[in-house]
């Protein structure tokens, strides 16, 4: 009986043994697999294009996945770094579009953008203004005040996103994307004036200097004040550059040189405590002038846009190369773009045509063309059709004989200096012919209207007495 007894309770502790051993197995396995899907989910978030994968990798049910698989997904690739930042992940979850032609996806992402700065800059005025009442720092407490300006400026810009999103109204037909310009010269402007509050308060500094006092916790706020500042320096520059913002990259800027005057700020505390040299009012006044560089640089790039000008060479560039994709339109000239703020532009210009093609096909083609440049540039384009004498040898040696005068012109001239003329055509009589054509001046050229226009016409009595000029003289508004 104790035999049996013995064997009955050994082969119980042997079944034990082979249970936990095979428990044990499991759940080796089992960590090595959540190891292996973590290490799956790591380097697939690391792939281009803001790092997006499904949730499908954990294979649940689609209801599963459906009911929760986007927020938890979205929320499971920010814990693991996966996701670029906060930002990108609100933008995830509220705006879902990557359009950032479209209005409504730009204010979403202004709005966005503007509470995120709202927040952190209200942080970092309450954590610097708590560090200059310990430490009795200028420098500090003129930086807290600094980052509650732009707390300001944050909402202006938000204000101005949500108005410039506005849709076109009977008084207001072109929209009010122009509003956002204005704001962001609001910005521009709240920067120059803390920045002179800074420097007039920095030489009283210097007047009067005074030792600071110094902590770890003035130190740690400073440090963790300069971090954040790079973190809004790159997404708003990020975004801006996506979205093509003034305004945000003029936030950008802000942030920029926030950070900058920051390790200023820290970089005094510190030679205030260590070494015992009263720089503050000297860093105070750095940075002062450092916000005023940035505050003018604002202001120049939205005002700017507002006062109209000329489009970027690249946006001249593709526009042409749109509207010559046809063997039939033999040049373009007139080009002018307006803009009526981001993702608004009108743009108008004059495409030459051969004139013995069937005039409906060639407005066909003109239809096509604008629709071209709608659905690529998001612009509202209007072409008008000029027709040219390709076909007559008279016109034709004309017209070489006055391209040699405009060339001898642009001898001394740099590129984007050059005369050139367009809508060049000859009517014939029986005692002179008229050459008539548009000379196309740019701003700033050495020679006057009248110098230029006696010019070529001497130049073409010389080639033929019964040639009479008629000239019109433009100028150009594309660079």
């Amino acid at each position: 009986m104790k035999k049996d007894r013995f064997l009955w309770s050994a082969h119980r502790i042997t079944e034990r043994q082979k249970a936990g051993k095979a428990r044990s197995i499991k759940g080796k396995q089992l960590k090595n697999s959540r190891s292996t899907v973590s290490k799956q989910l790591v380097a697939l978030h690391s792939s281009q294009r803001d790092n997006y994968i499904s949730f499908q990798i954990y294979q649940e049910p689609a209801e599963v996945q459906r009911f929760c698989g986007f927020f938890f997904s979205e929320l499971l690739r920010f814990r693991l770094g996966g996701t670029k930042d906060m930002v990108t992940l609100l933008s995830k979850l509220w705006i879902k579009s990557d359009n950032y032609k479209d209005s409504k996806v730009r204010e979403k992402y202004g709005v966005l953008c503007g509470a995120v700065g709202i927040f952190l800059n209200v942080l970092l005025f309450l954590g610097k203004f708590f560090a200059g009442l310990l430490s009795g720092a200028i420098s500090i407490t003129a930086d807290a005040f600094n980052n509650l300006s732009d707390a300001g400026s944050s909402f202006i810009s938000m204000i101005g996103f949500k108005l410039s999103g506005r849709k076109p109204d009977p008084d207001h037909p072109f929209g009010h994307g122009r509003i956002e310009y204005i704001s962001g010269l609001f910005v521009a402007v709240m920067i120059i004036l803390m920045a002179y509050e800074l420097i007039k308060d920095s030489i009283g500094k210097i007047l009067h200097p005074e030792l600071p006092k110094f902590s770890i916790l003035v130190a740690v706020i400073l440090v963790v004040s300069i971090g954040v500042k790079i973190y809004m320096y790159f997404y708003n520059r990020s975004i801006g550059r996506k979205i093509e913002s003034a305004t945000m990259i003029a936030t950008a800027k802000d942030s920029l040189s926030d950070t900058f005057s920051t390790m200023v700020v820290l970089a005094s505390a510190l030679a205030a405590h260590f070494w015992k040299i009263p720089i503050d009012g000297y860093c105070g006044l750095l940075v002062g002038v450092m916000i005023l560089i940035a505050g003018i640089t604002a202001m120049k790039d939205t005002v700017s846009p507002l006062l109209g000008q000329a489009p970027e060479p690249e946006l001249v560039d593709e526009i042409e190369k749109i509207v010559r994709c046809d063997k039939r339109i033999l040049g373009i000239h007139d080009l002018v773009v307006h803009d009526y703020g981001p993702g608004r532009l009108m743009v108008s210009l004059h495409a030459e045509v051969p004139y013995k093609e069937d005039i409906l096909e060639l407005h066909d083609l003109i239809d096509q063309i604008e629709f071209s440049l709608r659905k690529e540039l998001n612009c509202e384009p209007v072409i008008h059709m000029d027709p040219i004498v390709d076909d007559d040898e008279e016109t034709n040696a004309a017209k070489a004989r006055i391209t040699e005068i405009i060339e001898s012109l642009n001898k001394d001239s740099r590129k984007n200096e050059n005369v050139q003329f367009h809508d060049f055509r000859m009517v014939k009589g029986s005692t002179h012919s008229n050459l008539i054509f548009d000379v196309v001046l740019p701003h700033g050229y050495q020679m006057s209207e009248e110098q230029i226009i006696a010019y070529i016409k001497e130049k073409v009595s010389e080639y033929n007495k019964n040639y009479y000029c008629v000239i019109h003289i433009d100028r150009a508004y594309v660079k």
